[in-house]
């Protein structure tokens, strides 16, 4: 996670056309939607109501009234391991695909018409992790950020930056900014000098039910009491709340399994 994550996080609206490659929308695929609901409404205020459906049941997440995230149901045949993942924006989802299948990676749902809300595809980088791309017609994405309950960055987890992140580079358009410090693999995704996403190297320490995939931020007010909310509702703690350069951080995971983490930013 960069130290700059917050710049395109700023306190208020956010809902405008996103320039190619931004991050404008995080999806959450699952098994039981009703109760997934109720576990993220009582931890991050979200409210819910239905949207397209062209994949099955999904529901757009509220917080006060403007939407920050949706949450799908998986089809009860389909044995997924349950992940928040990003989407990032296109001018043209059919041209984005094409690079995708171009440049190694697959395109496994999509594209498709999403409704009038755009035009979606899922597809995954040569290494396996999974990200949507949206063309927005009607709905543009994330309406609101930098405030608690909102998505705050987007981090992909894989075993070496060099050739992934050529990847995103040639798809979306990138600028890659690699760290130079020795011993860390980091590249921070820049679009216009600005940074939007990040890519981490792990190697090893990838979990072996996992692989390569993408992590997704959520701010909060206060990490440790939204660790201990999260236990309570059934949650699980796989990093413990520490102090780190971009706020009070822990990475967790819900009933389900779907893994996240909760940042306090530097105030």
């Amino acid at each position: 996670m960069t130290d700059a994550r917050g710049s395109d996080s700023r306190i208020g609206e956010t809902n405008a056309r996103r320039a190619p490659g931004t991050p404008c929308w995080v999806s959450l695929m699952v098994h039981g939607p009703a109760a997934t609901h109720d576990f993220y409404g009582a931890l991050f205020g979200w409210e819910f109501r239905p949207g397209p459906q062209q994949l099955g049941p999904y529901a757009r997440a509220l917080l006060d009234g403007r939407e920050v995230a949706g949450i799908g149901q998986l089809p009860p045949d389909r044995q997924l391991p349950t992940a928040w993942t990003p989407y990032f924006a296109s001018d043209d989802v059919n041209r984005t695909a094409d690079t995708v299948r171009l440049c190694g990676g697959t395109v496994g749902v999509g594209p498709l018409d999403a409704g009038d809300a755009g035009r979606m595809a899922l597809g995954s980088d040569p290494a396996g992790a999974v990200f949507g791309i949206w063309q927005a017609a009607a709905h543009l994405g994330t309406a609101v950020a930098g405030v608690p309950g909102t998505p705050a960055w987007n981090e992909l987890l894989t075993y070496e930056t060099t050739g992934v992140a050529k990847f995103y580079e040639t798809v979306f358009g990138f600028e890659l900014d690699p760290e130079t410090s020795a011993g860390r693999d980091h590249v921070t995704l820049r679009l216009s000098g600005r940074p939007v996403a990040g890519i981490q190297g792990v190697g090893d320490a990838l979990p072996r039910d996992r692989g390569p995939h993408w992590m997704t931020y959520f701010e909060v007010a206060d990490t440790d009491a939204s660790v201990e909310l999260l236990v309570g509702l059934g949650g699980h703690v796989l990093t413990p709340a520490q102090d780190t350069a971009h706020g009070r951080e822990a990475t967790v995971a819900d009933p389900e399994g779907a893994r996240f983490t909760v940042v306090r930013p530097p105030r």
